[in-house]
């Protein structure tokens, strides 16, 4: 699979001499479903921000299809969509149609093909019938997914997202696990980026794991033994202690 982006041993040091992250090569190919994590303050939402452009590197360099990140912008932005963990900040609409028309009317589309993306998006995001909903009366969950469907209106490859459970019930994490499962059927290139790794574990098919700004994990999930976890501070995935665990097969 090509790479739509690759980190090049990317570094970031903080005006007061903090490091963020330490010679990090990374890459995220067409078609997976990824898993980025990390405890809090590993680095892990700092890398994703010098993936879409919203950092600059101290050393090292970013790639977007092959080509310096700097070079590529416009494209990027067409290309890769961000959902931030900070969702209010992304909504601009006063009605949830309004609001995920925002991205796909800005591209200069016609009414029909913004329309056909509006409603594809809501469905997706399990929006539809709440079109003319003001997005501040909706819950928590549903703003999630409502920022969700806004950048999927603009048909993005690859679909990023920051901590996309933070602060959100059981059964909105189970709505936000449904969307990444459907993207994933259908190709789109799906990086989340979470300390709640046990929510999304059983998904996906690689995981890079951050701590201290440095990459410490770099394989398929299921090959990270239990201890591995507690050491970097993470939730292990296979104990009966978490709703989303999943059964341990011993090799």
């Amino acid at each position: 699979m090509a790479d739509i982006l690759r980190a090049i041993g990317l570094s970031h040091r903080f005006p007061d001499g903090a490091l963020g992250l330490d010679a990090v090569d990374f890459h995220v190919s067409e078609g997976e479903c990824l898993l980025l994590a990390g405890r809090n303050g590993s680095g892990k939402t700092l890398l994703a921000r010098h993936l879409v452009g919203l950092a600059t590197p101290t050393r090292g360099e970013i790639l977007f299809k092959g080509r310096p990140l700097r070079d590529s912008i416009p494209l990027l932005r067409r290309s890769v969509g961000f959902v931030f963990q900070d969702t209010d900040s992304q909504i601009l609409g006063q009605t949830v149609v309004e609001d995920v028309a925002f991205g796909p009317s800005n591209l200069g589309f016609n009414r029909k093909e913004i329309a056909d993306r509006v409603r594809a998006s809501l469905e997706i995001s399990g929006l539809s019938g709440k079109e003319e909903r003001r997005p501040e009366t909706l819950s928590g969950g549903e703003k999630r997914r409502l920022a969700i469907a806004g950048v999927l209106a603009m048909e993005p490859e690859c679909l990023i997202l920051d901590e996309p459970f933070a602060n959100l019930d059981f059964e909105s994490v189970r709505e936000v696990v449904r969307i990444c499962e459907t993207l994933t059927r259908t190709g789109l290139t799906v990086m989340v980026v979470t300390h709640e790794l046990e929510k999304i574990f059983a998904l996906a098919g690689r995981m890079v794991v951050l701590d201290g700004g440095e990459k410490v994990f770099d394989r398929p999930p299921q090959e990270a033994e239990p201890d591995f976890f507690f050491t970097h501070g993470l939730a292990c995935p296979y104990t009966d202690h978490w709703p989303w665990a999943i059964r341990r097969t011993r090799r």
